[in-house]
């Protein structure tokens, strides 16, 4: 948190889709680009640290992610992915992967297999940190693995929910992950 970083969207989801998403935009079909054209892009900025995110990246390892991820990583870069764990997270892969499990209508949908495969896991939340603390227990989740992030796409959302959010995690010995970009440029897109 707080490192500049380049992100990478890529297109496609897995349904259910979450009824708060913020870039539902990316869970459609997207625009087809080569590995080449795409390190030629991320290679003209300063950060050297990528993250790649969705919808749900891994879709995409079989046809170029997995490419993209070995030349990112031989010029030098740092990967983070975003997933929201709803597909088997690669064993091959080599980035660090934060899993952001998603609770639907009262229902997780989760492989639980990653658990052993995500370097961390993100729970975003509203104020419904008992079914986040009971997903934690059956899973074993070492609690220096857990962050606890805000729910909300809007600045306004994210101080409301901020103090709550940071609260749990001084009791519980959590991680708290505001998002920064939406505290400091609201909505704004191309952050």
């Amino acid at each position: 948190m707080g490192r500049p970083a380049q992100f990478i969207r890529l297109s496609g989801c897995i349904p259910p889709l979450c009824p708060w998403c913020d870039t539902i935009h990316a869970c459609g079909p997207g625009e087809k680009r080569s590995v080449d054209k795409i390190v030629s892009r991320v290679d003209g900025f300063g950060s050297r640290l990528v993250v790649i995110t969705g919808g749900e990246p891994f879709l995409q390892w079989e046809s170029g992610l997995s490419r993209l991820e070995s030349v990112l990583l031989d010029k030098g870069f740092s990967i983070q992915y975003e997933t929201c764990g709803k597909i088997l997270i690669p064993e091959d892969s080599k980035g660090f992967k934060v899993c952001s499990p998603k609770d639907i209508d009262d229902q997780w949908h989760f492989i639980p297999e990653n658990i052993s495969r995500a370097d961390c896991f993100k729970f975003v939340v509203n104020e419904d940190y008992a079914r986040i603390e009971e997903f934690i227990a059956v899973h074993r989740i070492p609690r220096q693995k857990v962050w606890i992030m805000p729910l909300g796409a809007r600045q306004e959302d994210q101080l409301v929910r901020s103090p709550s959010a940071w609260n749990f995690c001084v009791e519980k010995g959590f991680n708290f992950s505001p998002r920064l970009h939406t505290l400091t440029f609201n909505n704004k897109k191309g952050i």
